[in-house]
């Protein structure tokens, strides 16, 4: 019988206690590079609002820029090992700027502060697209079912937004009190923490991925190259319907929340008549929704299954947020913020068992990392856009429909619900009740696309060895019937599986 404090199973407790540690830490962090750069560093400088939002900027970027190729060698690597080694070097990142911070701020000129400072955000957030689908493929081998994957995407989401409301906080006194070096060396130990949670785990072995995303498993000298795995996952994601739905909705969704986020300061102080100073109520009311939301998601996909949660919480989190938008009272804003975020959190957690049961064991991380820097990019366009409209466009627009009247702000926020709202629509059309399985199957019982993908690509390799006047030989040849039947061969020697 397991323990009492046992969440799901004990390897599955192990990797969230390392990340709970590990995310506080991260909220500790970032906040604190905040409040070192606009408090210490750009103190009294015209650019100093620039220089915070370079600290967005650089971890952004190495989400678009480095999140696609992770995938890959994700795909390629032990998980638990990459986890391991991306612990190691963000500790240890983190633990080289805390001693440096220890320097005095006018020891060095603010640009070459503001350089290792950026420099290590981005290694940071690029390692972190290393952790993530490798985390992400480790659950799938932890957690089987479609219920049990949605509590511990759940879980995992309110730990995150636990972390989010807890971090802030923590980081304020650490930094006024005791200075930014040990809110970093605080973080670093947070990395050590879940190291050692992590190593902890002990992960079935999972199914070998090919190298080469072919399913050809071929030894180091024949794989096609980094770029030719690359290509061969985004065969993989195009060619599965599935995928390219919940891609497209949820891209359109993170244009209804980009937008929120980014506007929401201006309409709690403009059309809710809220101070400033109670901004971190909304904070709070987003945390607390997030909560409820993730911890309610596990028993809701039970109900209704994981596709019909994901639909219905697009459409009812579209309407919240229309209705949001009408508010001009600061308690019916904080209530319905609160209510819409409990369905939002709730459909991003089913999310996780439907690309799980999408995705194939030797495309789970290619699929992450396609996902992953499109709905960051859809943000940051959504992001932009809306202010834009807010400061330019929109800046002076004032009307009446029926009796209400609309303003600026509130508009965008009420389009951006209405974009949820069609996405919801969309995800309803889009993803059937059926088993995805089913859903990617041949006619008359036929192969799967990923067959269909795998033996594509085993003919494509073949031609290219004919054409490069390479010998195939017995071992070469059982590959290629393996792979064309579906079965993975058995690595060779020298291979990093």
């Amino acid at each position: 019988m397991a323990p009492r404090l046992t969440l799901i199973s004990p390897d599955f407790t192990r990797l969230w206690f390392g990340q709970a540690v590990s995310s506080i830490g991260d909220m500790v962090f970032s906040t604190t590079l905040m409040l070192w750069v606009a408090t210490v560093l750009a103190k009294d400088e015209s650019w100093a609002p620039a220089a915070v939002s370079g600290v967005l900027v650089a971890g952004g970027t190495a989400v678009l820029v480095v999140g696609p190729i992770a995938g890959v060698f994700v795909d390629r690597w032990d998980k638990i090992r990459t986890m391991l080694g991306t612990e190691v070097l963000r500790g240890g990142l983190v633990a080289l700027l805390a001693i440096v911070s220890f320097l005095p701020a006018d020891a060095l000129p603010a640009g070459v502060w503001l350089t290792l400072v950026y420099g290590t955000v981005l290694l940071l957030h690029a390692a972190a697209r290393f952790f993530a689908p490798a985390r992400f493929t480790i659950i799938a081998d932890l957690v089987t079912g479609e219920a049990d994957r949605a509590r511990a995407a759940g879980i995992t989401q309110a730990t995150s937004q636990t972390a989010l409301i807890v971090g802030p906080p923590l980081a304020a006194p650490l930094f006024f009190t005791l200075g930014v070096q040990w809110a970093m060396l605080f973080n670093a130990l947070s990395y050590l923490v879940s190291y050692i949670a992590i190593r902890s785990v002990r992960a079935a072995p999972a199914e070998k991925a090919p190298v080469d995303g072919s399913g050809e498993g071929k030894a180091a000298g024949h794989r096609s190259g980094v770029l030719g795995e690359l290509v061969a996952g985004l065969r993989f994601f195009g060619r599965s319907k599935f995928l390219v739905a919940l891609l497209v909705f949820a891209v359109i969704g993170q244009f209804g929340v980009g937008a929120l986020n980014t506007l929401n300061i201006f309409f709690t102080t403009e059309n809710l008549g809220m101070s400033a100073r109670l901004f971190g109520y909304v904070g709070m009311a987003i945390g607390v929704g997030g909560i409820v939301g993730a911890l309610c998601a596990g028993r809701v996909v039970q109900w209704i299954g994981a596709r019909r949660t994901t639909w219905v919480g697009l459409l009812v989190s579209g309407a919240l947020l229309i209705a949001y938008s009408r508010q001009t009272g600061f308690l019916g804003g904080i209530f319905l913020l609160v209510l819409f975020t409990i369905p939002l959190t709730v459909l991003n957690t089913a999310m996780a068992p439907l690309l799980l049961s999408a995705a194939s064991a030797e495309y789970r991380g290619r699929v992450v990392a396609v996902f992953q820097p499109m709905t960051q990019l859809a943000a940051m366009v959504a992001a932009a856009l809306s202010g834009w409209l807010a400061g330019t466009v929109l800046r002076d627009f004032d009307g009446s429909v029926a009796g209400f009247r609309f303003g600026p702000i509130d508009t965008i926020i009420a389009v951006a619900g209405l974009c949820i709202l069609m996405s919801g629509l969309y995800a309803r059309g889009a993803l059937p009740d059926a088993e995805t399985a089913e859903e990617d199957r041949g006619p008359a019982g036929g192969p799967t696309r990923e067959e269909e993908a795998r033996e594509e690509e085993a003919r494509e390799e073949e031609a290219r060895e004919e054409e490069a006047g390479e010998p195939t030989g017995p071992a070469e040849e059982a590959t290629a019937k393996a792979a064309a039947v579906g079965t993975p061969a058995p690595p060779r020697r020298g291979s990093t599986e």
